[in-house]
């Protein structure tokens, strides 16, 4: 194993998940349903925390595990979540209840993203979230600029794409999304980016005012 290998390891073994978390991956694991790693969620927890979130909105629900790990930084704040699979936002919103979130700060909305998210408020939101359909991620993560307000940010987590993005020679769809996506956001003025190695990668990108 490398060091960078052996970093990671230890980065993501060290974040304690709570117990509802917890649940919540392993069932989302049995379904098929990748969550974030435990690393890639406290960091984007801190990301929450540090804007003083109090709108979020993520694009792709899963079966809860990265709105628990974003509320987990603002347990106030309001959280809406886009996804098309009704029977996993169900599942999600008993975990989001048994974490001792109030219903009335949880808006899940069932639809397809793309047909959902022009029909959201520009502007809105402190953090957005993108984890749906990895082969739209510039698509949402569009939707997620427009959608975030000045100084809000835009979290895409696996954006390195099973360690594929790194490699040019690499030409899966998928990976020359995320790599064509954090090539224009790395040169873009309008808005500031990190890329962390975390998890599957993270990629952080700040919306500055106009």
């Amino acid at each position: 194993m490398s060091d960078n290998d052996i970093n990671w390891k230890f980065a993501n073994d060290v974040v304690v998940e709570s117990e509802v978390i917890a649940r919540a991956r392993q069932h989302s694991l049995e379904l098929g349903v990748t969550p974030i790693a435990p690393a890639l969620g406290a960091q984007a927890s801190v990301i929450v925390a540090a804007t003083g979130a109090a709108k979020i909105i993520e694009i792709g629900t899963g079966i809860g595990v990265s709105g628990l790990w974003l509320l987990r930084g603002a347990a106030e704040a309001e959280l809406t979540s886009i996804d098309s699979e009704v029977d996993h936002q169900q599942q999600a919103r008993q975990f989001f209840l048994e974490a001792g979130f109030a219903p009335a700060k949880l808006r899940l909305i069932a639809g397809r993203a793309l047909d959902v998210l022009p029909r959201m408020n520009e502007n809105a939101y402190d953090v957005v979230l993108v984890d749906a359909d990895a082969g739209n991620v510039i698509e949402y993560v569009e939707h997620g600029l427009r959608l975030a307000r000045p100084g809000g940010t835009v979290l895409v987590p696996h954006a390195l794409w099973q360690g594929k993005v790194g490699n040019p020679a690499n030409r899966d769809d998928v990976a020359t999304a995320f790599r064509t996506l954090i090539g224009e956001i790395s040169g873009s003025r309008a808005v500031v980016s990190a890329l962390s190695i975390v998890g599957d990668g993270l990629l952080q990108i700040t919306k500055l005012a106009a």
